[in-house]
């Protein structure tokens, strides 16, 4: 839920990229933060593991302009993808505006992304969410790996697979080049934004 400020005329929208393991969310954050250095207010902290997996979140606060002359800022979040640390992924999640599901578009990860979706909507109905009802964007990451001749899932395929129900915004996406990052990311923050103006009351 956005924090809203009236005394310092700011609003606090949280939007937390949710996914398995080694999908790209720290490589989505890295790029945003490397690629909009204009509209940061703090540095990017992150807390890793020996083998350089995210195991905490990476923090990026961001300006996002004004809603009804408040100061929008935006806090980007990632979540570890591995099982064991789940109790942290829950923690992350607490008090989302608005979720990025970035799925691993190797074939060999299809298992892994389905957990990870059924992962995420089980957290948030721990906080009484629903994700049928959040603002949430789709990627399919890791496109840029076909030129290699590694063994991807279709768009379609990944749509039929994880987005068929939940019908949310998607976007094929390479978060090593920046492939459909920034729109990933626009798209999520637009729906939050539009959810948050629902809240309040200020549409």
């Amino acid at each position: 839920m956005a924090i809203i400020n009236l005394k310092k005329r700011e609003v606090e929208c949280k939007l937390v990229y949710y996914g398995p393991g080694r999908c790209g969310k720290t490589t989505n954050l890295e790029y945003v933060f490397k690629n909009s250095r204009s509209l940061m207010t703090d540095e990017m902290v992150s807390i890793k593991t020996k083998g350089d997996l995210t195991i905490f979140f990476d923090f990026v606060p961001m300006e996002a302009g004004k809603i009804k002359g408040c100061d929008v800022r935006i806090q980007l979040y990632t979540v570890p993808g591995q099982v064991k640390y789940n109790s942290t992924r829950k923690l992350v999640l607490k008090g989302v505006d608005g979720v990025v599901f970035v799925a691993d578009s190797l074939k060999i990860r299809h298992e892994k992304n389905i957990l990870s979706l059924k992962n995420l909507a089980e957290n948030l109905k721990g906080y009484g969410m629903n994700i049928m009802k959040l603002p949430l964007v789709m990627q399919w990451n890791k496109r840029d790996l076909a030129k290699e001749g590694v063994p991807l899932m279709s768009v379609e395929e990944m749509q039929n697979a994880y987005n068929r129900q939940l019908k949310a915004p998607a976007f094929a996406a390479s978060a090593v080049s920046g492939e459909g990052v920034n729109a990933t990311l626009k798209a999520c923050l637009v729906a939050a934004l539009k959810s948050l103006k629902k809240e309040a009351g200020w549409e």
